[in-house]
């Protein structure tokens, strides 16, 4: 089964250099409506059995351009769901702030070299987003249909996923960069799972996602698709 995770595309608060957090009403930038719409071409058409999105507007902004278009014409009876378990970091007081200032808290050294340590003031550790974020895929990938499962979540839910699937200790997850509207393919077929893409901004991915499953033994690097 491969997971396809879309991290959301450009919001007015990445526009401000803001770590906008659950922050309400944060909206697409114009550069992110562009993305949005580009991703109905990008992903295309492909078999789904389970459609996920954090709640937060810039998430449903996302993905809605791609599932009125064409996920859903093409996947009936799949509803899009959304999972509170792919919802942005709690960044607690940090939230809605510049960057540029928090940069310069003692605490922006820990969030860059330990995160495995960091807990938000007054919001919640990175850890235990990681816990989360991985219930998600863990439940999603036990629905006994066909097609791939589709995540639209944020930055760092999406780099704490990849780090789990690549078995990375989680202070090394800021070596992983996700891109606003980037996709990144997993595969969970073998018995530990694959990163079949990451953090692509600028392919046609229908080819990829309707590709049939490789076979759980790569040798050599694997023959291509």
């Amino acid at each position: 089964m491969q997971v396809v995770l879309v991290r959301h595309a450009h919001s007015e608060a990445n526009a401000k250099g803001i770590l906008s957090g659950r922050t309400p009403g944060v909206a697409l930038s114009s550069k992110g409506i562009a993305q949005s719409q580009d991703l109905i071409s990008r992903l295309g058409n492909f078999k789904i059995c389970e459609l996920r999105t954090s709640p937060l507007e810039r998430c449903l902004q996302t993905v809605t351009p791609w599932w009125d278009a064409i996920g859903k014409k093409n996947n009936h009876g799949i509803e899009l769901k959304r999972d509170s378990n792919l919802i942005e970091v709690d960044y607690g007081l940090w939230s809605g702030k510049k960057l540029s200032s928090l940069s310069k808290k003692p605490l922006w050294k820990t969030v860059q070299s330990s995160p495995s340590a960091m807990y938000f003031p007054s919001g919640e550790g990175i850890a235990e987003v990681q816990v989360r974020a991985m219930r998600a895929v863990h439940e999603s990938t036990s629905i006994k249909r066909k097609g791939a499962v589709v995540l639209f979540s944020h930055g760092d839910v999406i780099k704490s996923i990849v780090a789990s699937v690549l078995g990375m200790h989680l202070d090394d997850f800021q070596r992983i960069v996700i891109d606003p509207a980037s996709v990144t393919v997993l595969e969970f077929t073998a018995s530990k799972p694959r990163v079949l893409l990451l953090n692509d901004s600028r392919s046609q991915l229908s080819d990829l996602l309707n590709a049939p499953l490789p076979k759980k033994n790569l040798l050599g690097g694997g023959a291509g698709r």
